[in-house]
């Protein structure tokens, strides 16, 4: 009788402690979705009576050239940023772990994450300035010509993102560090007894031992590359000639510049199914390299 009266006790307090969460998940998660669902088949301005126009939002969102411009920009994003992110903040967590100290470097490089967007911009902009940024007298003093970061095609997108990556790295270290503390040590000595070399040790046990690791920053990174926003509306706008134009930006624009809240509601849910089936292709393609037995 005490024992189902203890259960019952932690399963009270089990729902009291998951409810914000659960709240917080239907309001700002499941509410959204339903309304940007319901939204995709009017035609709304905000102001006036939604008009129900059908299928319509979905024929002029995928008829319209700048739909495309943003899913090209934003894939190119994705493919740079997510595998340049997870691998330079593996091999800085492998540094680290081995550093002392590692407390501090662990707090210096989080910093970022709790500096707003708006201040991160403004500290990078100045960075990438054409005539004072910090960058082009740097290349000056080797002898280099400068650019114009930000405002020249061919390196806006790049310059985005080096930004990101540092700004996202704090995170990913943090996440690394700690499935790098739980590998057990008597494997490595093991190995190393058995004569495996560091390479042999980091491919064959690090790894593996980590890939439960590995996969959640792979899927919180690509979530975030798919939805990037602040960055480039911070920095570029969109520019120059729609280089950085992404999804969000492009959902954005047509929303509260054009006042299309119907085709902006249905160029979101092309991007919540594109987020959603990456994510699920990642979940199945885990079961081939994630390990999370011992």
């Amino acid at each position: 009788m005490k024992r189902s009266k203890l259960e019952k006790s932690r399963n009270r307090w089990g729902i009291v402690f998951i409810l914000p969460q659960l709240i917080s998940l239907i309001c700002l998660g499941f509410i959204p979705i339903i309304i940007a669902f319901v939204l995709s088949f009017f035609e709304w301005n905000g102001f006036s009576a939604p008009v129900f126009v059908g299928a319509m939002n979905f024929k002029s969102v995928f008829t319209d050239p700048d739909t495309f411009i943003a899913l090209k920009n934003t894939m190119l994003y994705t493919l740079i940023y997510v595998p340049c992110s997870i691998i330079l903040a593996l091999l800085l967590a492998m540094l680290l772990n081995k550093a002392w100290g590692k407390m501090f470097y662990r707090a210096v490089f989080f910093l970022p994450q709790i500096v707003t967007s708006v201040g991160i911009a403004v500290v990078w902009s100045w960075i990438y300035q054409p005539q004072f940024g910090i960058l082009n007298m740097v290349l000056k003093f080797f002898g280099l010509e400068g650019r114009e970061w930000l405002r020249d095609p061919s390196t806006a997108m790049g310059a985005v993102i080096v930004m990101s990556i540092w700004w996202g790295l704090g995170y990913n270290i943090v996440l690394f560090l700690a499935g790098l503390q739980n590998v057990p040590k008597t494997y490595v000595d093991a190995a190393k007894i058995d004569g495996a070399n560091e390479r042999q040790v980091f491919f064959h046990i690090t790894i593996p031992l980590i890939s439960p690791t590995t996969l959640l920053v792979t899927i919180t990174t690509m979530i975030n590359a798919f939805q990037v926003f602040d960055q480039m509306f911070l920095l570029t706008s969109g520019g120059p000639a729609k280089r950085t134009y992404t999804m969000a930006i492009h959902i954005y624009q047509t929303a509260f510049k054009k006042y299309e809240l119907g085709e902006a509601s249905t160029a979101a849910l092309i991007l919540f199914v594109l987020v959603v089936a990456v994510s699920v292709i990642q979940f199945k393609l885990s079961d081939k390299w994630v390990h999370y037995g011992e």
